[in-house]
């Protein structure tokens, strides 16, 4: 029985779900608390009591301790779990709840001091004996200095923010003239991100993996490692791919890892989940890259291969009870991945997206199964927080049998409404690099041929399917009245018509003939026989008859497009309809147009500025990512459409350019 018994989470999300199903379970009263952009949000009704604490960004809600303080002594809590991301780290906000009699759930606050800054953890590593990466972890933060140190370094190096994590406020630099450019970019997204702007200079290591280490402690002085997990699969210095344990590693190796990683916990008197992060060179050394002291995105993971429940370790830990095992009694069984799927644009260097999830349509959870969500269909991503939609997490007997529970898994997951990374993480399970665990840091800019392959029309069947999709929905008519119906019948004869079809910048034309059970179809001059099985035309999901071979078709009309799912992947096509008039179009986003909605954070040119091609003349910010717009050419900047702060949509006009005339 724990000494509390009601718990608040000062979290949002996924995470937030996710905890309150642990809180829930052990009979612990939940309460929530929320922006104003999440007064509908999943969290808040995964809870018991729900309270609202400001406007619409983090830092007008989720980031402020005296909002969350104030809420929590309202509403009766007695524990604050904190989650990952916005104050899980901050050593203010957990001596604040230690004022106010508030059990903090998580490490004390010097632990939480002693690591957020990654210069002084480094050197409080060093003294603990654990390896550091080569680099300058200091005070001095003088550009000019810093950029001395870049160079006594050797290029390429990684700028990375002191107080940071998730990738934010970090860039590699590969040449000297590109240094002072991304110095300014990580210390403005250091300071967005953490309120802190300091950053550190490291030696960048070719072809690394990035391996973390999970570890616990209670107050008893017990201290142990729950195996490790590989992150190595990044875009933007963010994890996309995690898996557990890490491919090749010997017991050997873990057993080194794991008593650095519990040295280092030591070492600042450590209380709950932690992790430690390695960067591991080809040749299996690994140095410390620095110590998260709260729960990370990717634990479960580690919870499907060692089958504990890491929250409910949290808040028993923060009851000051023991550990329920010693080192000795850790398991690991078989194997988990993780994917994060996320609105964004892969195609578009995954820059972010916003928008009202359409449809929505997962894989069934099981005991093989697992996803970690706060968002359903008709729920809005927002460009306030993090774009990640679900973690889809799967184990395995083995790393085969994983990855190919993750790719059936993956197929069975369908999203419109926003850009989303599954097709992406399918090609990605599926490249031979992942497949055959040749795993580092730079997988996704090595494996660029496979991940982003040349845009290519449908196959036949997609149009096929898509067709009949559209006849479908004319037959019933779109509102599911037959007078809305326009599907050419006729008294006394066999009705028929063409279907044109586009997908991209390829257009197709199809005829139809309606039969008594269906339609014959004709495509390239070859006639095709189609029916489907029973079921109401408007329905999203239908059986698929084509010459005799049934397929399974999920077929969503949104937008003025058909969103057609079969075969394990999902292609978008657009009916041109000669009976409706053709909304007009817009000039779609261009390189100097905002390419996603977002703020914008800083100008660099000056009215009538000549620029030369690739010249950096704004940056956007959205969901915590930066976004430089360049020159496309050589030419003349005129003017700013925008102003530093202002909020702009996607294919926002931003800069008045004029290119420089061809020679």
């Amino acid at each position: 029985m724990l000494p509390y018994t009601s718990l608040m989470i000062a979290n949002r999300g996924e995470i937030a779900c996710r905890i309150a199903r642990t809180a829930r379970r052990l009979g612990l009263r939940t309460v929530a608390v929320f922006s104003d952009a999440d007064a509908a949000a999943r969290h808040v009704a995964a809870c018991d009591v729900a309270i609202a604490i400001g406007g619409h960004t983090p830092a007008e809600s989720y980031l402020r301790v005296d909002a969350i303080i104030d809420a929590a002594r309202s509403s009766g809590a007695q524990a604050i779990h904190p989650g990952y991301g916005f104050l899980s780290e901050n050593a203010e906000f957990a001596e604040h709840c230690q004022r106010n009699d508030l059990i903090f759930v998580g490490p004390p606050a010097a632990a939480i001091r002693a690591m957020g800054s990654k210069s002084a953890a480094k050197t409080l590593m060093e003294r603990a004996g654990v390896p550091l990466t080569p680099g300058y972890h200091g005070d001095n933060q003088d550009a000019r200095f810093l950029q001395h140190e870049a160079g006594r370094l050797g290029y390429p190096v990684l700028i990375k923010a002191s107080a940071g994590g998730g990738g934010r406020g970090m860039r590699r630099v590969d040449r000297p003239a590109d240094f002072a450019a991304a110095l300014a970019s990580c210390k403005r997204e250091a300071g967005a991100s953490f309120g802190d702007e300091r950053v550190l200079v490291e030696k960048y290591l070719l072809r690394p993996r990035h391996i973390e280490i999970q570890v616990f402690a209670d107050t008893h002085g017990h201290c142990l490692y729950l195996g490790e997990r590989d992150c190595s699969v990044q875009r933007r210095h963010q994890k996309v791919l995690e898996e557990a344990p890490a491919p090749g590693m010997t017991t050997a190796r873990r057993a080194a890892m794991g008593a650095a990683a519990v040295a280092a916990a030591s070492a600042v008197g450590y209380v709950g989940a932690g992790t430690v992060e390695f960067i591991v060179a080809p040749s299996g050394e690994f140095y410390f890259m620095e110590m998260n002291t709260r729960l990370q995105v990717e634990h479960p993971v580690t919870e499907m291969i060692t089958g504990l429940d890491l929250v409910e370790w949290q808040l028993r830990v923060a009851a000051a009870e023991p550990l329920p095992l010693t080192q000795e009694q850790v398991v690991l069984n078989g194997h988990a991945l993780e994917a994060r799927i996320y609105a964004e644009d892969p195609a578009r260097d995954f820059l972010p997206s916003i928008g009202r999830l359409d449809y929505l349509a997962t894989p069934e959870p099981s005991e093989h199964v697992r996803i970690d969500t706060g968002v359903g269909r008709g729920d809005q991503i927002s460009p306030f927080y993090d774009s990640m939609i679900a973690k889809l997490i799967v184990w395995g007997a083995n790393r085969d049998q994983a990855l190919q529970r993750m790719r059936a898994a993956l197929d069975l997951y369908r999203i419109v409404g926003v850009a989303n990374n599954v097709a992406f993480l399918q090609r990605l399970i599926a490249s031979p690099a992942f497949s055959h665990a040749e795993l580092d840091t730079a997988l996704i800019e090595r494996e660029s041929g496979w991940l982003f392959p040349a845009v290519e029309p449908p196959p036949r069947d997609i149009w096929l399917a898509a067709a009949v999709a559209t006849l479908r929905r004319i037959q019933t008519g779109a509102n599911g009245s037959p007078w809305d119906t326009s599907d050419g019948w006729r008294l006394g004869a066999r009705a028929q018509r063409d279907l044109v079809l586009r997908a991209g910048a390829v257009t197709m034309s199809i005829g139809v003939q309606y039969l008594a059970t269906g339609w014959a179809l004709t495509v390239d001059d070859e006639v095709v026989t189609a029916s489907c099985g029973p079921g109401a035309a408007l329905d999203t999901d239908f059986s698929l008859m084509l010459d005799g071979l049934q397929r399974s078709v999920t077929a969503v009309h949104a937008g003025g497009r058909i969103h057609v799912f079969m075969n394990g992947r999902r292609d978008v096509l657009e009916h041109l309809d000669p009976l409706t008039t053709a909304a007009a179009t817009t000039t779609g986003p261009t390189g100097l147009r905002a390419p996603m909605p977002g703020r914008v954070i800083a100008l660099f040119a000056s009215p009538g500025a000549e620029v030369p091609r690739g010249a950096a003349l704004l940056v956007m910010e959205a969901m915590k990512i930066e976004h430089t717009i360049v020159a496309p050419s050589a030419g003349t900047l005129r003017s700013y459409k925008v102003a530093v702060g202002d909020q702009v949509g996607e294919g926002t006009e931003l800069v008045d350019f004029v290119p420089a005339p061809s020679k």
